[in-house]
C-alpha cells in the first residue's frame, strides 16, 4: 500500500501554480548547492540530481564504460547485493533511478517524509560507495550488449549513429555513449571505479529538490547525500567543431521503408535570437500537425506518417534536426520537398498568423510541465545547468510572447541554411 502510495503521490502530488512556483536557492554548510521548492501538502519529496559532464567523460579506449558504471549503481554497495539493496528500496517505498547521457549522469529519488532519512542513507550508499561485483557487472555488460546488437538492425539508430560520425566526428559526441560491442566487452571493474570517480564529482553537481522538506533541513541533507563524493572529476571534452556542409549519405539497409534524418548547424541556448528559433521551428516542423513539413509531406502528398524537425542544445555544440520515414520508392521525393520547405522559409519567412500560433502553442504547453514534484525538480535542475535565471519559469512566456514576425523572419534567413542541409538515409531509397 505504501509502495502504491508513493506512485500516486510521484504522478498527481498537488503542486503551486507554475507562474507561482517560488525557488529557494540553499547551501548546505559543506557548500553543495541546490534549488529548492517547499510543499508541505503531501509527506514526499523528489530530488533531482545532475553531474555534469555524463559519457563524453569515457576515457580513451573505454567507450561506454559511464554508461556501464551507472547501470552497476543499484547493483550492489558494501554488504549489499543486488537483491538487498532493491528489497532495501521497497521496505521503505522508495523510487530510485540512474541515468547517463552525453553530457549528464542523472539520479532520481522519490521518497516519503516518513522513510526520508532512511531512503536517502540507502541512496547514498549507492552513490558514494557502489562495489561493482563482477557478477553483475557480467550480467548488466550481457544487458547493454544485447542492447547494442539491437541497434544494429534498427534504422532508426543506424541513421542517428551516422549522422553523429558526420557531425562530430571524432568528438566524444561522435559516437554513442552506450560504447561499441567491442569496448563494451573488453572493460574491467577497474574501468568502473575510474567512470565513477571522473563523472561524479562535486565540481558539476546540479541538486532540485521539491517537496515536504524546509531550507534547514536540506542543507545538512546534502551534505550527509553527497558530502563524500570527490572533489573533482574528470576534465570535461572540449567543445565540438561544428561544421555541417550539405549533401545526402545512402547507408544500405535492407528494408521496404527508409529512415532519413537531417541536419544543420544549430543555435546556442544563450543566444538573443534563441525564442525566435524556437518559433521558427515550431512553425517549421516541431509543432505537429500545425507545422508546415507535416503539411507539405503528409496531409498533401501522403509520403510519410510524420516528419518532424527540432533544436538539440548540447553542452559543447548545437545542432538543429529532423526524422521523416518514407516507402523506398518515395523517399526521395519527401526529401526534395523538406529542401524546398527549408529554401522558402529561408526566403520569405513565415506569416503572422503562423507566429501567433506558434506563440500561443508554446506559451499554453508550458504549464503542463509542470505536473508533480517531479517534474519540476526536473525542470530546476535543467536551469540550473543551463545558467538560467532563478526567476526564468516566472518570465519563459512573456520571452516567447515578446517574438515578433519580424524577428523570425530574420532569424529565418540568418539560421536556415538549405544548401547545407545534411541527409543520412537508411534503407534502399529509390533515386538518392
Amino acid at each position: 500500500m505504501i509502495r502504491a502510495f508513493i506512485t500516486c503521490v510521484t504522478l498527481f502530488v498537488a503542486v503551486p501554480a507554475w507562474a507561482e512556483i517560488n525557488i529557494k536557492e540553499v547551501t548546505s554548510p559543506g557548500g553543495i548547492n541546490a534549488w529548492l521548492v517547499e510543499e508541505p501538502s503531501i509527506p514526499f519529496v523528489a530530488l533531482e540530481i545532475r553531474f555534469k559532464g555524463g559519457t563524453s567523460l569515457d576515457a580513451e579506449g573505454a567507450r561506454g564504460a559511464t554508461n556501464l558504471m551507472v547501470g552497476l549503481l543499484e547493483e550492489g554497495t558494501g554488504d549489499m547485493d543486488a537483491q538487498g539493496f532493491a528489497k532495501a528500496s521497497e521496505e521503505l517505498a522508495a523510487q530510485f533511478g540512474y541515468d547517463s547521457h552525453a553530457d549528464a549522469v542523472s539520479i532520481s529519488a522519490r521518497v516519503l517524509t516518513e522513510n526520508r532519512d532512511e531512503a536517502l542513507a540507502l541512496l547514498r550508499k549507492s552513490l558514494v560507495a557502489p562495489s561493482f561485483p563482477q557478477d553483475a557487472l557480467d550480467r548488466v555488460r550481457e544487458q547493454v550488449l544485447s542492447g547494442l546488437r539491437s541497434d544494429l538492425k534498427d534504422p532508426d539508430k543506424i541513421a542517428g549513429a551516422r549522422m553523429a560520425e558526420i557531425i562530430y566526428g571524432d568528438h566524444p559526441y561522435g559516437s554513442a555513449g552506450e560504447g561499441t560491442i567491442e569496448s563494451v566487452t573488453h572493460l574491467t571493474r577497474e574501468d568502473m571505479i575510474a567512470a565513477h570517480r571522473g563523472a561524479m564529482a562535486k565540481d558539476r553537481l546540479f541538486v532540485g529538490v521539491v517537496g515536504d522538506i524546509t531550507a534547514e533541513e536540506l542543507g545538512p541533507l546534502l551534505d550527509t547525500l553527497l558530502g563524500d563524493l570527490p572533489e573533482t572529476g574528470a576534465p570535461m571534452p572540449g567543445d565540438a567543431v561544428v561544421d555541417i556542409m550539405g549533401g545526402v549519405d545512402v547507408v544500405d539497409f535492407d528494408t521496404p521503408q527508409s529512415v532519413a534524418a537531417f541536419a544543420q548547424n544549430g543555435i546556442d541556448r544563450d543566444d538573443e535570437d534563441f525564442f525566435a528559433a524556437y518559433v521558427l521551428n515550431t512553425i517549421l516542423g516541431g509543432g505537429g500537425f500545425e507545422s508546415r513539413l507535416m503539411e507539405e509531406v503528409r496531409v498533401k502528398r501522403g509520403l510519410s506518417y510524420g516528419v518532424y524537425s527540432y533544436i538539440v542544445l548540447r553542452d559543447l555544440a548545437n545542432v538543429y534536426m529532423g526524422s521523416v520515414s518514407s516507402a523506398n520508392d518515395r523517399v526521395a521525393q519527401a526529401i526534395e520537398v523538406i529542401q524546398d520547405e527549408w529554401a522558402l522559409m529561408a526566403a520569405e519567412g513565415p506569416t503572422e498568423d503562423e507566429v501567433e500560433k506558434a506563440k500561443a502553442l508554446l506559451t499554453g504547453a508550458y504549464p503542463l510541465r509542470f505536473d508533480g514534484n517531479g517534474s519540476i525538480a526536473t525542470i530546476m535542475v535543467a536551469m540550473q545547468m543551463d545558467n538560467m535565471p532563478i526567476d526564468y519559469i516566472a518570465t519563459r512566456n512573456d520571452k516567447v510572447d515578446a517574438v515578433t514576425v519580424e524577428d523570425v523572419k530574420r532569424v529565418a534567413g540568418e539560421l536556415l541554411t538549405p544548401e547545407k542541409l545534411q541527409f543520412v538515409v537508411v534503407g534502399k531509397p529509390e533515386g538518392l
